[in-house]
């Protein structure tokens, strides 16, 4: 274990809450640290519902290729925290990490704080000591009190497209949710603003008019669409012919748009669009695995192995287009999930295109949905469901009864995670 996996256990008992939205403690704590959140490099913010890590993984791939020296936020993360902070594109080193946070940890003195606080506090302070061209930030959770939410002028923010989840904290309809996701827009500050249903869209535009922000919306200010050989996007510079997204799913179209769209606002042009569709990396989505254990195990049978963390109902409606745009096959669904999630809403879309379900419960992990109400979930879609011990099993299992089928692990990122450590 590193050091700094000792440090985040410890950080753990600091808040009684895993998530408590407030900016407070952030506040007091950032000021302790001299507010090294203003001292960033140009920040792009970026908030929503699905989306917010393929769209960043395509910034940075943009980015990348012009030069730039970009920072990069994203949570969760999948095997190990570092994941969670790039350094001029680099994984955080070890050393770093621990040290940041030992500082941190020392200043903030036993003070309440939750640990998605004190990670991002960790994460404002490595980059504000690094140099770089840019700096990605991905909201957390929700986006008016999410701990990132404190940088004062981005040069950009973004909008991913807005749907139904987290509703304990976010709140229960789709306006309600898309003003706290509206909340890290800035005053003049220019915001793309993704593919979004009506309701979701007035509220963010009227939230920008508000603050005089410019908006760059979806279907107004710029377009996306497939075509045969590949995709367009055409915004009032001018029209990009281009390939298709390498990350896997038609959804991936809308989010090569906004990813484009704000690479022309930072003043970059047809090559960083390109590069942002050619070469962005964002594991878990849909990924195929074709090394290590697991995937061995399918491969046995003639099996391929997919992995995908989409947790929500949108997710579920990406994932089933996904698989639908796929070489016709029979699939089988490997699934764990959380508590908190709409699991017949997320399992409803995949009922169409799958044969079966084998439901697990996420290892270690505290808030996992117990497998057998995921069967139950899956059932009450019209799944036909069961249940396996761990995802080797149901590996084992399904490829054995099923050579040649398609198997799909999916339900959670934590659950995805966990399969990237095992299949290492």
């Amino acid at each position: 274990m590193d050091h700094s996996d000792l440090i985040l256990q410890r950080v753990m008992g600091l808040h009684p809450k895993m998530i408590d939205l407030s900016l407070d403690r952030m506040r007091v704590l950032l000021a302790d640290l001299g507010n090294p959140q203003d001292k960033l490099p140009p920040v792009v913010h970026i908030a929503g519902t699905n989306g917010k890590g393929s769209t960043l993984a395509m910034i940075r791939a943009g980015l990348e290729s012009a030069g730039m020296a970009v920072h990069a936020y994203t949570s969760p993360h999948l095997v190990r925290f570092h994941e969670r902070i790039r350094l001029a594109g680099h994984l955080i080193p070890e050393e770093n990490l621990s040290d940041i946070l030992t500082e941190i940890e020392r200043i903030n003195a036993g003070r309440p704080i939750t640990f998605f606080e004190l990670t991002t506090a960790a994460a404002f302070l490595a980059f504000s000591r690094s140099k770089a061209d840019y700096t990605l930030l991905e909201v957390g959770l929700g986006g008016r009190l999410d701990a990132t939410n404190v940088v004062k002028n981005p040069a950009l923010t973004i909008i991913t497209p807005v749907s139904i989840d987290h509703t304990q904290y976010l709140g229960d309809t789709l306006p309600l949710i898309a003003a706290e996701k509206a909340g890290i827009l800035k005053r003049r500050v220019p915001c793309i603003i993704g593919h979004q249903q009506d309701e979701a869209l007035r509220v963010i535009e009227d939230r920008a008019a508000r603050l005089f922000a410019p908006v760059i919306a979806s279907g107004q200010h710029w377009h996306v669409a497939t075509e045969p050989d590949g995709m367009m996007f055409q915004d009032e510079r001018g029209l990009i012919d281009l390939p298709v997204p390498n990350l896997p799913g038609p959804h991936q179209i809308s989010n090569a748009g906004t990813a484009i769209a704000a690479l022309r606002a930072l003043g970059f042009g047809a090559p960083e669009a390109i590069a942002a569709v050619t070469q962005a990396e964002w594991p878990a989505r849909m990924q195929r695995l074709r090394h290590g254990p697991l995937a061995q195990l399918a491969a046995a049978h003639g099996c391929e192995l997919w992995l995908d963390g989409g947790h929500n109902a949108a997710g579920g409606d990406a994932i089933a287009a996904t698989l639908g745009a796929l070489s016709a096959k029979p699939t089988h669904l490997i699934c764990g999930m959380l508590n908190t999630k709409d699991v017949a809403g997320y399992l409803r879309p995949l009922s169409e295109v799958a044969q079966s379900l084998t439901a697990v419960s996420i290892p270690g992990e505290p808030n996992t949905l117990p497998a057998e109400a995921t069967q139950d979930a899956a059932r009450s879609v019209g799944l036909d469901a069961g249940t396996a011990p761990d995802t080797e099993h149901a590996v084992a299992t399904l490829a054995n009864a099923n050579p040649g089928a398609r198997l799909l692990i999916c339900g959670s990122l934590y659950l995805a995670g966990q399969v990237l450590r095992e299949n290492g």
